[in-house]
């Protein structure tokens, strides 16, 4: 008999009833250091005080009324993502596939009121993960996201990561737009080159082609810099965000340049919840904390004392781990055995991590994780790694 929750999911045999900053407490009391964050969400931890009061003090006001309205909490948070960032507007999502939805949109729209509608074509790349919508899988492209879903949406051109001399030759004269990850996540942790990112945006410069970032899980801080595309001293015409945004509440948004945007006007695109006054109240919390410069400097020094641990740990058990990649607190650890079998291991020691391709695990911890819970966390990776090799 199938279950009454549909069984999409290889559950770990454990819940939880409450999480404090970097811990998540189940039901007997048992505490566990979280180095996945709700996969990138949880970026100020688990009840983060700040952003319980904004909740809150939304909630006892007015939880929801409808984008047919003004919504006082959303022009805050537009207001301070136009103010961080590149962008001359936003539209608020609940989800980073709803923001793929939509970037894809907005940049066919875009050429098609250019009076080029031949132009829908959309450039991506291998290991690839831009959400499970119709659109997002057909984007990735990968057989485990797509086998059994077709037909397929068309205009999707799949090309191998870091193959300059394909992405060269893929744009052509229907070429709408390069959609790329700075840093795959579900892909292994592969963060683009600082130089790829700068040969991409001078490509689309040159063609016009419009590029859209995917910051949906390095960005909101995560790697130092308030988005990942910034190491690089590039901008994008369109990015996705979502997860971090919302500080574990549903949000998310695509940020644009007024050129990118100009196809969609009023009655293009829409959202129920999308940008609702309690999802934006959080939202610009979280902004407000992460967005300070002083939060990001925190981050790059605890990230680069992770990084020196975890490097120690892959030293200590050679052979177990193979090395470490990505960058700030996006981290992943490449593996020689089975990387199911690395997170399985934490469990045992009451730390959780988060698998990912090309057999990595994935060390995601909330960006206010202290010194002390650093030290905890490797010392707990390290006597898991210690049980998957005989003595």
């Amino acid at each position: 008999m199938i279950p009454s929750v549909l069984p999409t999911y290889n559950r770990a045999p454990f819940a939880f009833e409450r999480g404090e900053g970097s811990w998540l407490i189940t039901a007997d009391g048992t505490r566990y250091l979280d180095l996945g964050a709700g996969i990138g969400v949880t970026a100020l931890g688990h009840a983060n005080p700040e952003l319980v009061k904004a909740l809150t003090a939304q909630a006892e006001k007015l939880w929801h009324t409808s984008n047919l309205y003004q919504i006082p909490n959303q022009q805050r948070l537009a207001d301070l993502l136009v103010e961080h960032t590149f962008a001359d507007t936003a539209f608020f999502t609940n989800s980073g596939t709803e923001a793929a939805e939509l970037a894809i949109k907005m940049a066919r729209k875009y050429w098609y009121e250019k009076g080029q509608p031949e132009r829908v074509e959309i450039i991506t790349f291998e290991g690839a993960f831009h959400g499970r919508s119709s659109a997002a899988i057909a984007a990735a492209g990968s057989e485990k996201m797509t086998k059994g879903f077709g037909p397929l949406l068309p205009g999707f051109v799949h090309l191998p990561f870091g193959d300059h001399e394909a992405v060269q030759k893929a744009v052509t004269d229907k070429t709408a737009a390069v959609l790329i990850e700075p840093i795959q996540g579900e892909g292994g942790i592969r963060p683009l080159p600082d130089a790829c990112l700068k040969g991409l945006r001078d490509l689309c410069d040159s063609t016009g082609t419009l590029l859209i970032l995917d910051e949906v899980q390095c960005g909101m801080g995560r790697t130092g810099r308030l988005f990942a595309h910034e190491w690089a001293g590039i901008t994008p015409d369109i990015m996705m965000i979502a997860k971090g945004i919302g500080g574990g509440f549903p949000l998310g948004a695509v940020l644009a340049t007024e050129e990118a945007a100009s196809g969609m006007t009023a009655g293009t695109h829409g959202s129920t919840y999308g940008g609702n006054p309690l999802g934006c109240a959080v939202g610009a919390r979280v902004m407000e904390i992460v967005a300070d410069q002083a939060f990001l400097a925190e981050v790059s020094r605890k990230a680069a004392l992770l990084r020196q641990r975890l490097e120690g740990l892959v030293a200590a058990h050679p052979d177990v781990f193979e090395g470490i990649r990505g960058q700030g607190l996006m981290l992943g650890l490449k593996c020689r055995l089975p990387n199911t079998d690395v997170v399985k291991a934490g469990y045992a020691e009451h730390i959780l991590t988060v698998g990912a391709a090309d057999n990595v695990v994935r060390v995601l911890p909330a960006l206010n994780i202290t010194e002390d819970e650093i030290a905890e966390a490797v010392a707990r990776l390290d006597r898991a790694a210690t049980t998957l090799v005989p003595a």
